[in-house]
């Protein structure tokens, strides 16, 4: 089999040094950009709880967000394959991350908790099958070291009547 390689650049610049850099740890911000070409910057920063600002994204939140993002993608695109046409989907997903005595920590878990509408004319367990196939060819998910639960939700559309009284 032969394999594709693929290759992500993109810049992170701390924006958070406010005159006298790195000179105590409370002297400086955790803010910063990351860039690519052609997409938006993504203003970052810490965790609150590290000194972060909490209006910017930090990078637990991103690798949660990657997480969800491919699962929905991988989704979406086997969803597809297996005739189950999805007209809606939304993930709330959780991140747990451990911290010991030393400030080293990792995650301990993500938990996806996709809410997927599909057409009434679909199977609903197909649908809830297909969330199964998804952490065998989802990139992110291959590729950490903690496990990601899914506790997906199918919910069938809803089918109007149209009266005519005519």
């Amino acid at each position: 089999m032969r394999t594709k390689k693929h290759e992500y650049d993109v810049t992170v610049a701390w924006t958070g040094n406010h005159g006298t850099g790195t000179s105590a740890y409370n002297a400086y911000g955790r803010e910063h950009e990351v860039s690519t070409p052609g997409a938006p910057t993504i203003l970052g920063s810490s965790d609150p709880a590290f000194r972060g600002d909490p209006t910017r994204w930090n990078p637990e939140q991103l690798q949660v967000a990657a997480l969800s993002q491919c699962h929905m993608l991988w989704y979406l695109n086997l969803a597809a394959e297996a005739g189950v046409t999805v007209v809606a989907y939304e993930d709330s997903a959780h991140g747990v991350m451990t911290q010991d005595s030393t400030g080293a920590g990792q995650f301990e878990s993500v938990t996806l908790r996709p809410r997927v509408t599909i057409t009434a004319d679909s199977d609903p367990d197909v649908a809830e099958q297909v969330h199964a196939k998804v952490p065998e060819v989802c990139f992110i998910a291959r590729s950490v070291n903690f496990p990601v639960h899914h506790e997906p939700v199918i919910l069938m559309e809803r089918s109007e009547v149209v009266r005519s009284d005519g």
